[in-house]
């Protein structure tokens, strides 16, 4: 039965034509996308393309621009201060065209505490306590990693302690009574480390791009132990305007009795949107690709089940619960085909022309880009599949290629746009997470557009709702022909 569905399948050349075309559009979107894009920063040296994104210690795409208070501490030691304060400027969309629009106030991310590291070179390890903007005391190690402490915004003690390769964060309300927020290892930090109070603020998030935001926090209370060095004072990874002499938005300390006034803005974390081009983006294209697989998928039952037709005898062919899962298999393992054809030549050659025009590309393992490249044809195949089981269902051809791209294809164009992401939770558009190649972290903030990485679930969750959905509507077509079935068997012979 799966030969004669495959044969059937491919002497159709409507069929056949519509998965070339799913591959040709998606391909087409995905290289034009990749073939128009071109980066460029403004540098001391002025206006060129952007560099490479600074990776951190486990290969990640980071940021690590900060403004940093410290002493070198060779040894164990600690480092005890309060953050007594903290505000801040924050860019907001300009009501007049041309006027800069600055307001005060903090951003949810903007960050100040105390900070260990092993050199002032951007994307080397680290640790550090902090208080944030909104989201209380954490502990952070080498960009990727947040331990959320108790939910303060108000005055909070905190300290740092190194002892070897550990360091732990403390938080108090009093300067009594601590509380452990984390305890962290980093492997290989050097005898003397740097270590001091630093502040930063990741940027408002508006028209998909982050403005400009600073973060003023005050520290007192400080004492070191194991350091008494004079304080040292950097603006670690602060750009130079198009001049090369101008620090770009710098920040800076104010002593007063006391007390450590420290202004920086910038990001120790993850660089989800700003490390580069992602491979994912190679796909948008993706949705639009889909569309010729589903109406492939629904005129390959429709055809042999028009409205109307009515047996009034024996089945005079398969049985019907057999030849509905024979072209399941067939139209899935097609699109499976077509889609791993279309995602395979896009991913790889939309990276490889976006690094020939001179982009920053996301750094990505094999292991990742196969995920992206199989997982996308997964998601044709299990779509595919939905759109046959809603066809049996529905039995009108027209009706079931707008119920499959309805929830399909439209949820994502929507979700591309920055409208009604959270349809991407509950449709089956939501298996559009599984091509997700860069990961989104808790303690960055992500735009609401699927072109800014954002994906409402993790990869393998999103696929699972896609075969959620598949596996219920063919399994209630297969409900509903095994009734018909029966229904058509002839009467026993009366004796």
């Amino acid at each position: 039965m799966l030969h004669a569905e495959w044969t059937t399948f491919r002497t159709a050349r409507g069929w056949v034509l519509a998965m070339a075309a799913s591959v040709l559009v998606t391909v087409s979107l995905g290289l034009l996308i990749a073939g128009g894009v071109r980066s460029t920063c403004v540098t001391g040296k002025g206006e060129g393309p952007c560099p490479a994104p600074l990776l951190g210690p486990e290969g990640t795409a980071v940021r690590d621009k900060y403004y940093f208070v410290h002493q070198p501490l060779k040894g164990n030691g600690s480092i005890t201060a309060r953050v007594s304060d903290m505000t801040g400027q924050i860019r907001l969309p300009d009501a007049v065209p041309g006027v800069r629009n600055v307001a005060e106030g903090v951003v949810p991310w903007a960050k100040a505490g105390l900070l260990v590291r092993q050199s002032l070179k951007q994307g080397t390890p680290y640790a550090a306590v902090m208080l944030t903007g909104y989201h209380g005391v954490r502990m952070q190690h080498n960009y990727i990693h947040d331990v959320a402490g108790g939910p303060h915004d108000g005055p909070q003690w905190l300290r740092l302690t190194r002892s070897g390769d550990t360091v732990s964060g403390h938080e108090s309300d009093d300067g009594r009574t601590w509380t452990e927020v984390g305890t962290v290892r980093l492997t290989g930090l050097p005898e003397t480390v740097e270590i001091g109070l630093f502040a930063t603020s990741p940027g408002a998030l508006w028209d998909m791009a982050r403005a400009f935001s600073q973060v003023t926090a005050t520290f007192d209370q400080i004492n070191l132990q194991g350091a008494n060095g004079s304080w040292r004072r950097d603006d670690v990874g602060v750009g130079m305007k198009s001049d090369g002499k101008t620090p770009h938005h710098p920040g800076g300390v104010v002593e007063s009795g006391d007390k450590l006034i420290v202004t920086g803005g910038g990001d120790i974390g993850p660089a989800t949107m700003e490390g580069g081009l992602r491979a994912d983006l190679m796909l948008t294209g993706g949705a639009v690709g889909l569309i010729p697989v589903l109406v492939a998928a629904v005129t390959f039952f429709t055809t042999e089940h028009r409205p109307g037709l009515v047996r009034t005898g024996p089945p005079a062919g398969p049985h019907p619960v057999r030849l509905l899962a024979a072209k399941a298999a067939v139209v899935g393992a097609v699109a499976f085909a077509a889609g791993l054809t279309a995602s395979g030549i896009v991913v790889s050659v939309g990276l490889a022309m976006a690094r020939a025009n001179q982009n920053p590309i996301q750094p990505i393992t094999l292991g990742t880009e196969l995920r992206v490249i199989v997982g996308y044809a997964v998601l044709a195949a299990v779509a595919a599949v939905l759109a046959l089981g809603l066809a049996a269902l529905v039995r009108r051809g027209i009706a079931a290629i707008g119920l499959a791209v309805a929830l399909v294809v439209v949820p994502c164009l929507l979700a591309t746009a920055g409208l009604a992401t959270w349809l991407l939770m509950i449709t089956p558009a939501a298996g559009f997470a599984i091509t997700q190649s860069v990961p989104v972290f808790a303690h960055v903030d992500v735009g609401p557009s699927l072109l800014e990485g954002h994906y409402p679930l993790p990869p393998w969750a999103g696929l699972a709702v896609t075969c959620g959905y598949a596996a219920v509507a063919l399994g209630a077509a297969i409900a509903v022909q095994r009734g018909k079935g029966r229904r058509a068997e002839p009467l026993p012979a009366a004796e």
